[in-house]
């Protein structure tokens, strides 16, 4: 025996999406793709069996483009098929795909491209006019390819479908086929939604992508499988897709792709319609859908798990769904830097012959969730030492593992000030960690607010104020003060007629520290959102943060 130790004896298989592209297309192939193309519902049917094998074409028509391994190649679409087939087709050629963020800025849209290298971009024609502006901002820097799919009414094509039939043209002649790949090259490019500073990009390798797929798949994490009908609501530029296409590719399950078609009316009719029983989005679409499903009186019996994240689940919007239709909305918690699903929080486990207590069910759920496999995680406090996991102690989380980017991408001093020795990934969530595992986040670093030298948690007093039956958004800002330095401010949208003074005395009834209570409100119409969907706290900050006590 050498004194490494004896080497093991499996097989080194790569773990490459062209695997996974294998297995959609031929055992799960009679797996169904649904789009929907208006917003009067039309709906296109297809397979994972056509949907491959139209990947397999796309690859071969952009290798005639001369278009090489490692090229980068941006994709400016909704949730579609011809996405979807770009999904595999790009990076199972050795092509990098690289995910576009139409609700980004077209100054930051450009950035990206030109930042990313951009050789080709497939575009959306349903975008072909947002696309526009970022071109003429490229200038000479524009990719030298520009292929078009659809037109605005989600009808017709124009390049995509000509570059499809070259690549089945130089598939018939023999001329082409899927590469062999190295696992660790580079198969996908997603950036950061840039609220601070430029976007910066993650490259996640074929093995980072084929390993997260397999990790969602488990009991304790995503909980998809064969049997299931997926709506993906979260869209595919934003940090994959939360990976729902590998894995609906991966264990069979049908995908069902909304367009641009998020409104809460066109998505809870497609919930009832196509019988969806599983589905992934951040909390402000759900709260829509929840509004629109009880005042239309929808059939989502189907419907039996919601995965939520991107920012704190408002308890009451759990126990409302769970109670009035029966849907299980599930806590997570990760990263364009993690990919999502670093945490999960389903019900405990009932153990033996005893029930799990009510208030313990629901105190598990409002964590972010426990942590999944293969990710670790720490608490670090501000002199940089790890914290106890003893659910109290409260520190920066910082999370490592074979799915977290290690940097990013071409950004040498924005990865040394995100990356701590022995490869942490500083998250700039502060929260706390118990010795099972449990996450909970307290806030974003930049987000909590700081009041006579004492910590006030903006997410705890944003999911305490949306429990209240009349608040449907919640977001608390710090504005300064000469006494406290920092002191809560909370932006609402809420019912006709609701009151500042009526939500103090709510907040003081579910025992709010009366120093947490925000000294000023603010009711809006509606919270600004992100280009991701999460409440805009820098936009509200510009709005009221000179506003003192």
């Amino acid at each position: 025996m050498s004194e490494a130790g004896l080497a093991g004896g499996t097989q080194d298989f790569p773990l490459t999406l062209t695997h996974l592209l294998g297995r959609a297309r031929g055992i799960n192939g009679d797996a169904e793709v649904v789009t929907q193309l208006d917003s009067e519902g039309t709906l296109e049917r297809s397979n994972l069996a056509t949907v491959g094998a139209r990947a397999e074409t796309l690859a071969a028509g952009l290798a005639q483009l001369g278009l090489a391994p490692g090229d980068r190649v941006g994709v400016f679409a909704w949730n579609n098929r011809p996405h979807l087939e770009a999904y595999w087709g790009v990076p199972c050629a050795g092509l990098v795909l690289h995910t576009m963020n139409p609700r980004l800025s077209p100054e930051q849209i450009a950035y990206t491209v030109r930042h990313a290298g951009d050789r080709a971009i497939v575009c959306d024609g349903a975008l072909l006019d947002a696309l526009g502006p970022v071109l003429e901002l490229l200038g000479d820097d524009a990719p030298e390819h520009l292929i078009v799919f659809g037109g605005g009414d989600g009808e017709g094509d124009d390049g995509y479908e000509e570059l499809l039939a070259r690549g089945a043209a130089a598939i018939a002649a023999g001329d082409y086929a899927l590469p062999e790949l190295d696992e660790r090259a580079a198969a996908a490019l997603c950036y950061t939604s840039g609220t601070t500073g430029d976007p910066k990009g993650v490259a996640y390798s074929h093995r980072c992508l084929a390993l997260h797929t397999i990790l969602m798949a488990g009991t304790e994490t995503y909980r998809i499988g064969r049997r299931d009908r997926v709506l993906a609501v979260v869209p595919m530029f934003h940090a994959m897709g939360w990976n729902l296409a590998y894995l609906a590719g991966m264990v069979g399950a049908d995908l069902i792709l909304p367009g641009r078609f998020l409104q809460p009316g066109p998505l809870t009719r497609l919930i009832e319609a196509e019988r969806i029983t599983a589905s992934c989005g951040v909390p402000t679409i759900w709260m829509d859908v929840l509004r629109h499903a009880d005042e239309h009186g929808a059939d989502l019996s189907a419907f039996e798990l919601a995965i939520c994240g991107g920012t704190q689940v408002p308890g009451g919007l759990m126990r409302d769904f769970e109670a009035r239709h029966g849907v299980a909305v599930v806590q997570g918690w990760g990263m364009t830097e993690t990919l999502p699903g670093a945490a999960l929080a389903h019900d405990p486990p009932e153990r033996g012959d005893g029930e799990v207590d009510d208030a313990e069910r629901w105190r598990e759920r409002e964590h972010a969730g426990r942590v999944s496999p293969f990710y670790e995680l720490r608490i670090v406090g501000d002199d940089g030492a790890e914290l106890p996991r003893d659910g109290e102690s409260q520190g920066e989380i910082q999370i490592r593992g074979p799915v977290v980017a290690g940097s990013y991408f071409e950004s040498p001093a924005a990865s040394a000030a995100a990356f701590a020795p022995g490869g942490w990934l500083r998250t700039g969530d502060v929260g706390t960690l118990d010795e099972r595992g449990r996450l909970r986040i307290t806030d974003r670093a930049k987000d909590v607010i700081k009041s006579g030298g004492e910590w006030i948690s903006s997410v705890d007093l944003e999911s305490a104020l949306m429990a209240h039956p009349a608040v449907f958004e919640a977001a608390v800002i710090a504005v300064p003060d000469e006494r406290w330095s920092e002191r809560p401010f909370a932006c609402v949208a809420a019912a006709p007629g609701t009151e500042a003074a009526e939500l103090t005395e709510f907040l003081a009834a579910r025992e709010v520290p009366r120093w947490w209570l925000p000294d000023g409100f603010a009711f809006v119409e509606e919270i600004p959102k992100t280009s991701v969907g999460k409440f805009d706290k820098k936009a509200l900050r510009g709005v009221y943060a000179e506003r003192g006590a």
